[in-house]
């Protein structure tokens, strides 16, 4: 999927062998309206379309022996290859669960890039020699996935959502969860009484200058109680200590 009428801040490369997984995905989300907008483009690319032979296979058994079948460096190669000649260079990226973390900091530099290649693994592994063809290596998580399209789309959309112009709401992308180290406050909306569960007051009273404060000062309190290493990698500031030793009636 992209447009052709203006030219898109930031341009997706996926290399995928299935590129039916991502079609679902970018036309039902925010990453959608982005590319609709021309303010995203996001390209598909199946290295099954450069593989060799009648039956264009794109993976082989494991020298040494053992389980499953590797994806084979060549159509890999000849992949990217095109992808640089049809639209130009890119920075490209692995997904394995060997890379970095991926996290809202490394979101945010990619943003920053005007093109990204997303290559996704599939079945056992990748020959070893694609990791030489890649800028990098990126995980989700410490756990396996049977590819790599999952994590593709969850880079898309967290990078993607990040550029001006997609999100509907400027404010939206820089204040939520991670944007400083910190997660995002917590929210209500109507009804304003639920099962006996109540609204804090002071989100009632239509003075903005102390629910900014009790949003920052309930932030703080939920990632030190739930990602209290967060907290670790970035310490309190002083004000951020007088906060927390504020007595806010919450009203509820």
């Amino acid at each position: 999927m992209s447009t052709e009428e203006t030219t898109p801040s930031l341009t997706f490369e996926v290399v995928t062998l299935f590129p039916e997984v991502m079609a679902g995905f970018l036309s039902a989300t925010v990453i959608g309206r982005g590319i609709e907008a021309g303010v995203i483009a996001v390209h598909c690319t199946n290295p099954r379309d450069f593989a060799p032979g009648r039956y264009r296979q794109v993976d082989d058994t494991p020298y040494g022996g053992g389980p499953g079948m590797i994806l084979s460096v060549e159509p890999i190669a000849a992949a990217l290859e095109a992808i640089a000649a049809a639209r130009g260079p890119s920075r490209r990226i692995l997904l394995s669960p060997r890379g970095g973390l991926f996290d809202q900091a490394r979101a945010r530099a990619l943003a920053a890039e005007s093109r990204l290649t997303l290559l996704c693994g599939r079945y056992e592994g990748i020959d070893e020699r694609a990791g030489s063809l890649v800028d990098e290596e990126l995980r989700l998580g410490d756990f396996v996935l049977a590819g790599g399209e999952v994590a593709a789309a969850a880079v898309i959309e967290a990078v993607g959502r990040l550029v001006p112009g997609v999100l509907g709401c400027g404010l939206s992308a820089g204040d939520e969860s991670f944007t400083a180290g910190r997660l995002e406050y917590p929210q209500w909306t109507r009804p304003a009484s639920w099962r006996g569960q109540g609204v804090p007051e002071i989100l009632l009273s239509g003075d903005h200058g102390k629910i900014a404060r009790l949003r920052r000062r309930e932030a703080l309190k939920a990632t030190l109680a739930r990602r209290p290493d967060l907290v670790a990698a970035h310490p309190l500031s002083d004000e951020e200590r007088r906060l927390l030793d504020e007595e806010t009636d919450l009203g509820t």
